[in-house]
């Protein structure tokens, strides 16, 4: 059954809020390591990666484990750059609490909030862990007030902030009782619960006390729910805090559940490569459990893999297991083929992606040496392996090769982990915008593949679009009797593909396509045929319904000096922005909204400059809207268009050359 000495815990926040020191000194008060490393300096233990030392930042998220007070504990240090969400999202589908950074210098910033809302969608338990508090300046209170208005009022300070003087000097739990405002704090949770709980509400009111064990109890068990967000402090660079955040770690964070005799059940989260052992898959399970040399099933995939090793590292040290049960995380070896996202065994009891990443941009690569060509294309291939957002185009005609990407940090990262680890320099176009496009009305599409022989597939779709955000939904009312279930599963497999490249190029989204009418021949029909005609049938309908293009859109939040705030409205009326009426405060001007990525590429850059610095735009993916009138963005098509159904029938039987 469930662990109770056991926790799996991610460390989360904005970049340069101090998570890999946090973690670096968690590892050496538990004894893992000897010697602290440095971020700056290039030595911190879970910063392994060349480019990770170079940076100083990370950019892949690092899982090792410890062992404090006879509890083990799984931790995850993850990149906090929105360059690297992708990496932040697949930590935060498998972990059973977090630790949520905040720095006390620059309060809740812009990835902060995009892992916060994350971290609420799947219910995670959160501890809030607000670093730099040697800083000069620093007010508790100001912290606090930030972390309440933009987090969670349900953010509840379990630690009290001790300083000599006017020199902050370390922190204590409010439950020790060796501080002075001790029964301030308690009261302010006795009165949190009572607005959760009639009955504390009821005692309070009739004069009772509630003693501060049950405060205790009851708090520890609303935090270990997801319920309340116990706030901790401390200077991870000076090690104060850090010993109190680990105790904390085992009070307010819950044990994984799940049953090692039930049925297997778990999730690939992250691939990585050992340089003597190989491909590495590391596992999260949820149910049942796992041991060298079992068969298993990948169960969206329809693939079965063989275990040959498992492992975990214990600080610096390789452990090997022989076999890992439900709630823990080990490294799988002899998984060939599984993708990160897979599910091992049963998918009952694996939690969704909470949908954080979302790449926006397109660029397509190129390799200074054309020689290297066929290695760039293997290299590229492996990263994204490791990160399937990168999303990987290979147009093997035209020798081409793109890949989806989140930002400009991300490329410079890429070009270097190409040159480091594969030997392979590289050139990046631009970036552009990744477009969708949409029906703009309903209609049918139709194919009637007969010619030339031996084929027969013939095929009706409904085309109607939905509400934006709905993806694609297909079905099919064509019954097995007058169409074979083979035959329906091959037109259900190439419909989304179909879909990859509408008539402007880009994916087509927000739409139901149904089956409504299917043919075959009993002598001429093979399953290939609706290969073929699938394509031609979707693409017929699309250009009757016509199509129109989507844009993304994203979220902002601006604060600048009061002084820059028409400048800044001026700017964002230019961007096709849509506004609230900005509210100024403490000098401060502060403005939210949705704005067009296409527009607002470079403006962060062009604020800094404009502010001198001191503005602060944060962001998070909207969604996609229809583009205004007039505009049309095509993306070249890859092979040969299915509209063009002569030409297309003798490419896909190699007749002709794509």
């Amino acid at each position: 059954m469930a662990k109770h000495n056991h926790r799996n815990v991610g460390i989360f926040a904005h970049v340069d809020a101090g998570k890999t020191t946090t973690t670096e000194q968690i590892l050496y008060m538990s004894g893992v390591i000897r010697l602290l490393g440095s971020v700056n300096d290039g030595t911190a233990f879970t910063d392994s990666l060349d480019i990770e030392k170079q940076r100083g930042i990370s950019i892949k998220s690092a899982a090792t484990s410890f062992i404090w007070k006879e509890n083990t504990i799984n931790l995850v240090d993850t990149p906090g750059h929105i360059d690297f969400i992708s990496e932040v999202e697949r930590t935060v589908r498998v972990m059973d609490g977090a630790i949520l950074i905040v720095s006390a210098a620059d309060g809740v910033q812009a990835q902060t909030e995009t892992i916060w809302k994350a971290l609420r969608k799947l219910h995670i338990p959160t501890l809030i862990y607000v670093n730099k508090m040697d800083r000069v300046g620093v007010s508790p209170a100001d912290v606090m007030n930030n972390i309440t208005s933009l987090l969670s009022p349900a953010a509840l300070p379990a630690q009290a902030v001790i300083y000599e003087g006017e020199v902050w000097s370390r922190t204590a739990s409010i439950f020790s009782g060796d501080t002075h405002d001790s029964a301030e704090q308690l009261n302010t949770l006795a009165e949190w619960l009572a607005d959760q709980d009639e009955s504390v509400l009821e005692r309070i009111i009739e004069g009772e006390e509630i003693s501060a064990s049950e405060i205790r109890e009851r708090f520890q068990e609303e935090a270990r729910k997801g319920n309340a967000y116990p706030v901790c402090f401390g200077s991870s660079q000076k090690g104060i805090g850090i010993e109190e955040l680990m105790d904390a770690i085992l009070e307010f964070l819950p044990s994984p559940a799940g049953d090692a005799n039930g049925p297997l059940s778990g999730v690939v989260f992250k691939i990585d490569r050992d340089k003597n052992m190989g491909r590495a898959a590391y596992v999260r399970l949820y149910s049942g459990s796992l041991r060298t040399r079992d068969s298993i099933t990948i169960a969206n995939r329809d693939l079965n893999e063989k275990v040959t090793q498992i492992r975990k590292m214990e600080g610096r040290k390789v452990v090997d297991l022989g076999e890992v049960e439900a709630g823990d995380i080990a490294a799988v070896y002899g998984l060939h083929d599984v993708q990160i996202g897979d599910v091992i065994g049963s998918e009952e009891y694996v939690p969704p992606l909470p949908g954080m990443a979302v790449p926006l941009l397109t660029v397509q690569v190129h390799s200074k040496d054309a020689a290297k060509y066929p290695a760039l294309v293997s290299a590229l291939q492996e990263l994204t392996d490791e990160d399937p957002l990168l999303g990987l185009s290979w147009l093997q005609d035209e020798r081409e090769l793109h890949l989806k990407v989140m930002g400009s940090i991300q490329l410079e990262i890429l070009e270097s982990v190409l040159l480091s680890r594969f030997d392979i320099e590289v050139t990046f176009d631009p970036p552009s915008v990744i477009y969708k496009e949409t029906p703009v009305s309903e209609g049918e599409g139709f194919i009637a593949y007969t010619m030339p022989k031996p084929c027969w597939a013939v095929l009706r779709f409904a085309i109607r679009p939905l509400p934006r955000g709905s993806g694609l939904i297909y079905r099919s009312e064509v019954r097995y009797d007058n169409l074979l279930e083979r035959y329906q599963n091959e037109v259900a497999r190439r419909v989304p593909e179909a879909l990859e490249q509408g008539l402007f190029g880009w994916e087509v989204t927000d739409l139901e396509v149904v089956l409504t009418y299917g043919e075959h021949h009993v002598w001429h029909t093979h399953p290939l045929d609706f290969v073929v005609a699938t394509p031609m049938g979707i693409m017929d309908g699309l250009n009757r319904v016509k199509t129109a293009l989507l844009e993304p859109m994203q979220h902002f939040r601006i604060t600048v000096p009061e002084e820059n705030g028409g400048k800044v409205l001026s700017d964002l009326v230019h961007m096709r922005a849509e506004f609230e009426a900005p509210y100024i405060s403490h000098g401060r001007c502060t403005v939210e909204g949705i704005l067009p990525v296409a527009a607002s590429m470079d403006y962060p850059v062009q604020l800094r400059s404009e502010t001198k610095g001191h503005g602060v735009m944060a962001t998070s993916f909207a969604g996609y809207q229809e583009c205004p009138e007039g505009t049309v963005v095509t993306r070249k098509r890859r092979g040969v268009d299915p509209l063009d159904q002569s030409r297309y029938i003798l490419a896909v039987r190699n007749a002709i050359s794509s």
